[in-house]
Parts: C-alpha cells; structure tokens; sequence
C-alpha cells in the first residue's frame, strides 16, 4: 500500500464496482443537467399516465387509499398525478439539501450532483413509488402546498426572464454594440410591436367577438394598455430604456394573457371562437406535446439561472474551479417545478376533472396566467424605476 493512498482509493483497487467509478471519474455537471431534465420529463411524462390511463382503470377505484373524491373515478387520476409530482418533488428536494453549498469542481458535492447516477435512478424510482403508499389526506395536503410552491416557480421563471430581457437590453446599448446594432435592434424591436398587436387583434377576434365577452374584453384590452404603459415609462427620458425591452416584455404580456385566455373552460360562444376541435384530434396532441416540452425547458433554463437571484452580485472572479452554476438552486427550481406541473395537469384543483389531451385548463389556471401577467408588469416597472427613486433618496439624505 503506497504513502498517501486515500481510503477511498484503496477501497476502489479492492472493488472494481461502477458505482466506484463514477465516484472516482471526473464530473461533469454541463453534461448532468440534461440528465435531470430527462429525469424531470420522464415524471411529467408518468404523472400525465397517471392522469388520463388511471382514470379508465375501474379496479383501482376500489381502492381505499386511493379513494379521496366523492366521484373517486373522475379525481383518480388527479391523485395519481400529485402522487407522482410529490415523488419528483421529494428527489430534488432531496439533491437540493445535499448539493446547496456545491462551490468547486470534484468535491464530494459536486460528485454526487454529476455522478453516481445508478443510486440516483434507483432513489427516483423508490421515491416515486413511496407516495402510492401514502394515505389520500396525505396527498391531499401535499396538492394545497403545491399551489403555493407552483406560485413559487412561476415568481422565480417571471424574474429569470425579466432579468434576461434587461441584460440583453444593456447587452446591445452598451458601448461596444451599441452603434454596430442598432439598425438590428431597431427592427428586431419593431417587429416585437408588430407581434404584439397581431396577438392582441386575433384575440379580440378569436376570444371576443360579441361585446357580451366583457372578460375576455377586459383581459385583452387591459394587456394592450400595459404595452403602451411599459413603452411610456423606458422611454422617459429620467429612464432612457429604450424600445427594445418593453417590447420584449410586451410579447411575454401578449403570450400570458392568451394562455389565460386558452385556460378558460368552454361553456359559451366567448371562449375558443377560433374553433373547437375534437378531445382526441391531432392538434390537441400536439399542443399537449408542446406544452409538456415548455414546462420542463422552462424549468431546465430557469433552474441553470442562479445569478439573478444573488441578493449581493459578487466580486470574485470566476475561477476554473467554480461551478458553473448553483447546484441547490437548480435542484429547488425542478422541486417547485414539480409542483408546477401538477397544477398544470390538474387545472390547479385536485378535484377537477381534466379531459385527455388537456393542460392547465380551468377558471383558475386563467386567474393564475392573469395574474402572473400583471406581477411580470410590475416587476418590469419597478426595475426601471427603483434606480431613480434610490437615487433620489440618496441625493436627499445628502
């Protein structure tokens, strides 16, 4: 035995096992967040089985643990789809608390978030069984902490994008590009406002065409009206943000209030004028598809985008040993994530049925959208003017 061997070393030279060798390998944590994100569409994917297959199974409504609605056959599959939503959130609550300190490459944090992926896959499975075993008052609690942990992700995904649009703002006015693009910058920005007005004008006439539909009316004038307030407030010459921003946050505004719109459930001539289609009809399956694809790329992206969430922007330069980027951030963002889908495919209400082929479909998922729309607009307009009210307090106090 040589001087200096470590334990771990000695032990591998005595046990040739993989599980050693992906301990002993050097990680790779750019190549182990896809892994997640595949882990991660892999439960969307089981829980939306949950869904629409458990439902049709009449055997397993006669279930006591499983039994939690006074239709049980109909919120089956809803208790299916917070059941495996739970397992998920377990995991990655689970890889959170283990990796939040992660600061280096090839310590025992970062080996464990990018390696022993066999133990891994066996504790997702072990996890996502384990709430099948839970009593349904269990679950049940477990679908009203999700609403509020999907309030969570859905906070966290508005702030990564409105973080993202401000750093490409001042990515292009910045010195270096600001006068090489700004032909480019222009028309990317009036073609932004383009898209925006065509959305707005196809939902009047989609969503709106009688003046009984006040909601809808409502909703989609309202959006209208939060475009020109965000241009009028960059382009305030104390502000001096420029078109490119509050016409990119103008096409998040114009998409949320049309998913919010799509989420209210049929009923009457205001809602889905543009044609309903069949439950099982293609284009059903392919936006079911689509959005399912949305939900875990919008997670993916949010959960690698820890640096707009550091209350203090750090100094220190950006060594070749630092991660590269927050290992327990990432993990709470799939966490949440977890809840987030669950809302999704259970309309936000456990004991609402959903149709097959169906997503986030409900009064509530739309109040939601609405919502997050209007928070995005007062997030983005805090941001322009929080500098100049700081600014003005400082000038004050001195």
């Amino acid at each position: 035995m040589e001087k200096g061997e470590s334990n771990q070393e000695r032990w591998c030279g005595l046990k040739d096992s993989s599980w050693c060798q992906q301990f002993k390998n050097i990680s790779n944590p750019l190549m182990a967040r896809y892994v997640y994100g595949f882990i991660f569409l892999a439960a969307n994917l089981l829980a939306w089985s949950a869904r629409d297959e458990l439902s049709s199974i009449s055997t397993l409504t006669k279930l006591k643990g499983l039994k939690v609605c006074k239709v049980e056959k109909e919120c089956l599959g809803a208790n299916g789809v917070l059941r495996v939503s739970m397992g998920c959130f377990l995991f990655f609550m689970m890889m959170f608390w283990s990796t939040t300190r992660a600061s280096e490459l090839n310590e025992a944090r970062d080996k464990w978030h990018s390696g022993w992926w066999s133990i891994k896959i066996v504790l997702w499975i072990l996890l996502t069984i384990f709430p099948f075993l839970l009593p349904s008052a269990l679950i049940e609690l477990y679908g009203q902490v999700a609403q509020f942990g999907a309030g969570v992700f859905l906070l966290i995904q508005l702030i990564s994008i409105i973080s993202f649009i401000n750093w490409l703002n001042e990515y292009f006015a910045s010195e270096t590009y600001a006068e090489r693009f700004k032909v480019h910058v222009m028309i990317f920005a009036a073609t932004s406002y383009f898209i925006c007005l065509v959305g707005i004008i196809l939902m009047y006439i989609w969503y709106a065409p009688i003046p009984s539909c006040l909601l809808n009316i409502f909703f989609i004038t309202w959006s209208l009206v939060l475009l020109q307030l965000m241009t009028s407030v960059s382009l305030h010459p104390k502000v001096n943000g420029g078109l490119l921003s509050p016409g990119l946050m103008g096409l998040y505004v114009v998409f949320l209030c049309w998913c919010a719109i799509r989420s209210e459930p049929e009923g009457d001539q205001c809602i889905r004028k543009a044609g309903t289609v069949p439950e099982t009809d293609w284009l059903n399956i392919i936006s079911f598809v689509i959005g399912i694809l949305a939900i875990v790329f919008a997670t993916f992206s949010t959960g690698i985008d820890s640096k707009s969430f550091q209350l203090k922007k750090s100094e220190k330069a950006t060594e070749e040993n630092d991660v590269p980027y927050g290992y327990g951030f990432f993990h709470f963002v799939f966490a949440v994530g977890a809840m987030y889908f669950a809302m999704l495919l259970v309309g936000w209400n456990s004991h609402h049925s959903m149709k097959k082929w169906s997503l986030d479909v409900g009064w509530t998922s739309a109040w939601v959208r609405i919502v997050n729309e209007w928070l995005a607009v007062c997030v983005y307009l805090w941001i322009l003017i929080a500098p100049i009210i700081w600014k003005n307090r400082h000038t004050e106090s001195t």
